[in-house]
């Protein structure tokens, strides 16, 4: 069975109109919302078997409502929970109305479990064998307060995780600790990349992940920093006074696993080049998330490697941290 035959056959299993979306035509974007806001616009194109993930991150008894208008009717979106996507069953269906589909191409609902939620839009198979175009704007917001524990998290590492994070920004560059999880917070101060930090958890915030960390030498300081640039650390207090990376994640004589051998490769590619490194990597249902670092200063890119051996387009991350 060839890779769109075997799509279809997914699609029509869960309910979901006929795709037929082949994995070498999906792109993965991460949604960001800005500073002190609930919501985002986005404006975007597919064409013909072309689809795209989007990303963001929610709490368990939160209110999601997304509205797709494209100018090609043949499009759709699924929405997937923590840890699931396309060939999963997707928890709402915008080409089938009922309980969280109010109209066609919208959604509301509230969220069952924290963690990455996953947008998925498409044409159909009537559209896209044709190669036809479909522009749109998708319109998502998140809204409601979370609660004082993380509910169901499990391939997100809100709850738990290692007791210690440490700092891998871009550039050797420093990472803001801010006084709430909000890109628009005060900064209480900054963190060196490579400085270790105490881990006191973690919430979802304007779509995106937040850690509550503790420094661990004098003085001392508590605040929030994004989770993007948090790797696993150690206890270490001097780790990271000098701006450059330390510590490290795998020891040189391991052999990186398959999916991070994959990501390894597209940051190569993406980057065009060669001095990469592994800096962390994170396994769930959904697929593996691997953090690798790109040239002298480790600058951390994200990529998402499947069981089939492919992987997203590899996505820099450094808007929180500055060089």
């Amino acid at each position: 069975m060839n890779a769109r035959a075997f799509f279809l056959t997914m699609a029509i299993a869960c309910g979901a109109p006929a795709a037929l979306v082949a994995q070498d035509d999906t792109r993965t974007e991460t949604v960001r919302f800005d500073a002190g806001t609930s919501g985002t616009t986005i404006t975007d194109s597919i064409t013909g078997y072309e689809s795209v993930l989007y990303t963001l991150g929610a709490e368990a008894g939160q209110r999601m409502q997304v509205r797709l208008e494209p100018t090609n009717l043949a499009t759709y979106f699924n929405v997937y929970a923590p840890g699931k996507g396309p060939g999963d069953e997707a928890i709402a269906n915008a080409g089938t109305m009922g309980e969280m589909v109010p109209d066609l191409n919208r959604f509301d609902g509230v969220l069952p479990a924290s963690g990455t939620y996953t947008i998925s839009v498409y044409m159909m198979r009537s559209a896209a064998w044709r190669e036809e175009v479909s522009d749109y704007e998708l319109s998502i917001s998140i809204e409601g307060a979370t609660g004082d524990t993380v509910q169901n998290d499990y391939a997100d590492g809100l709850q738990g995780g290692p007791d210690f994070y440490r700092v891998a920004t871009s550039g050797g560059g420093v990472l803001n600790l801010r006084e709430a999880p909000s890109g628009g917070a005060a900064v209480v101060t900054t963190l060196n990349n490579g400085q270790n930090v105490r881990n006191l958890g973690c919430r979802m915030e304007e779509a995106r992940r937040w850690c509550r960390v503790a420094t661990l030498a004098d003085p001392g300081f508590e605040g929030w920093a994004a989770g993007d640039y948090l790797v696993e650390g150690s206890n270490d207090p001097s780790a990271g006074t000098t701006g450059t990376a330390s510590g490290s994640d795998a020891a040189a004589s391991d052999m990186p696993s398959a999916a991070e051998q994959a990501c390894l490769q597209a940051v190569t590619e993406e980057t065009n080049n060669p001095d990469v490194v592994l800096l962390s990597s994170s396994f769930s249902e959904a697929g593996t998330e691997v953090i690798v670092g790109v040239g002298p200063g480790q600058a951390p890119w994200q990529c998402i490697a499947y069981r089939d051996g492919s992987t997203t387009r590899p996505m820099s991350l450094t808007d929180e941290g500055s060089l």
